[in-house]
């Protein structure tokens, strides 16, 4: 007998919100990077931020020591929100240790963690934290009276958001999660033990006036959960430039009227001349989203995807493989990395569009989840994008369209199951 997930456990508690039909209009510019940028600025009041600085990190042994050393410079404030918090570590010291000393130099820490994603963390590594003066708010608890006040305990904050000193952020798919400490372990993957195997992931540094629009979203969600009073610092810094790339910071949030990351999501991916590169470590997509791609492809557009072999969802899983064969059938090329859990969720298209984030490819990240998105406009930066991807394809297996159509009868059951969770991955 099957075992049913907590994870779907608690969804099942949840309400069935439905994904929204995008309508979505034809692209005039040649240029991809001015198409790109007059397609944003037709979805938004306000044009992207110019002048950042853009730095793509690979996996937590680039991420982890990028942010410790961001952290150790703060001299004003850090400001988290993570929808898992843990106490990890770098040689040397510990995420906890390194909070408190700068709490001692009175430096303001602040903290959102999501009560669900954050269920294992250890009491003791927050109360340490609060006792040494951080502030910390979870978000929507999972307290019997917390959750009786809840419209819909589906509604999960699964944003991951670092801002140093208003001067440097991070965001992207990589949690505050011990499993980025993991080391390279195939047998571990090749046995599905998630927990143990090595993870793969991606995010971004952010260094310039973008930085404002994470603090914005930061205390946005800060201030809708009542968190308690902050102490005064200066979280709104005057910037320099410190790159030539624009960046669109989306906050998406089951509260909005227009899911905005997807809407933007799907007019690129319409607007696409040349190339889609896509990695994913969840893809259960919508059926726009399907189609959006598949379109793609039959007009001559290089769509490619790296999705997982191994997941900590195996529902996922299987529901994703089952998309597998519109995809194939209209041209799209489709990798399964090996040996490691693949957590990912960036794409880049026509050389000029990348996003970075921590949206995935399903329908929770559209109908229930908090997530944050950096949508980068830039060269620069999609070329980096680029690199790391075609390093997943050369760590992965490639699957045609004849594999998938001669797949065993346990994977087409699987599928099958997972079908009837679909609605709510």
């Amino acid at each position: 007998m099957r075992r049913v997930r907590p994870w779907l456990l608690l969804l099942l508690l949840a309400g069935c919100a439905s994904t929204p039909l995008i309508s979505l209009g034809p692209a005039a510019s040649p240029d991809p990077l001015e198409r790109q940028i007059a397609l944003d600025a037709a979805l938004n009041t306000e044009r992207a931020t110019p002048g950042n600085g853009v730095t793509i990190l690979r996996d937590g042994r680039e991420t982890f020591p990028a942010m410790f050393a961001a952290m150790s410079q703060a001299t004003d404030h850090i400001n988290l929100e993570y929808y898992i918090f843990q106490d990890v570590h770098i040689p040397g010291t510990t995420l906890g240790d390194l909070l408190v000393r700068k709490l001692a130099a009175g430096v303001a820490v602040n903290i959102i963690m999501d009560g669900f994603g954050s269920r294992n963390t250890d009491p003791a590594f927050i109360a340490r934290l609060k006792q040494a003066g951080a502030r910390v708010l979870v978000y929507h608890p999972l307290s019997a009276a917390a959750m009786l006040e809840l419209e819909n305990p589906n509604d999960r904050d699964h944003r991951k958001i670092m801002v140093v000193d208003g001067r440097v952020a991070f965001v992207g798919g990589i949690n505050l999660d011990r499993v980025y400490e993991n080391q390279a372990d195939p047998h571990a993957a090749a046995d599905g033990d998630a927990r143990h195997a090595f993870w793969s992931d991606t995010d971004a540094r952010i260094e310039g006036p973008a930085v404002a629009d994470l603090q914005r979203l930061f205390f946005d969600t800060w201030h809708r959960q009542g968190g308690p009073p902050v102490a005064k610092q200066d979280y709104f810094p005057a910037v320099p430039d410190s790159g030539n790339q624009r960046v669109r910071i989306i906050g998406s949030a089951p509260h909005q009227d227009r899911p905005l990351y997807y809407v933007t999501f799907l007019t690129a991916v319409h607007a696409a001349k040349t190339s889609i590169d896509i990695g994913t470590g969840f893809f259960v997509p919508t059926h726009q989203e399907r189609e959006e791609l598949a379109r793609a492809a039959r007009r001559g557009v290089a769509v490619r995807l790296v999705l997982p072999s191994v997941s900590s969802v195996p529902e996922a899983l299987a529901a994703g493989r089952a998309a597998y064969g519109d995809l194939l059938e209209a041209g799209a090329h489709i990798w399964e990395i090996q040996n490691v859990v693949l957590h990912s969720k960036f794409a880049t298209i026509d050389g000029v569009w990348t996003t970075v984030g921590s949206s995935n490819l399903d329908r929770r990240s559209v109908v229930f989840n908090n997530e944050v998105d950096a949508v980068i406009f830039g060269r620069e930066t999609a070329a980096a994008a680029r690199a790391l991807f075609d390093h997943d394809t050369g760590e992965s297996h490639e699957i045609t369209l004849a594999q998938w159509r001669h797949r065993d009868i346990d994977e087409r059951l699987d599928e099958f199951y997972a079908r009837f969770w679909e609605f709510l991955m």
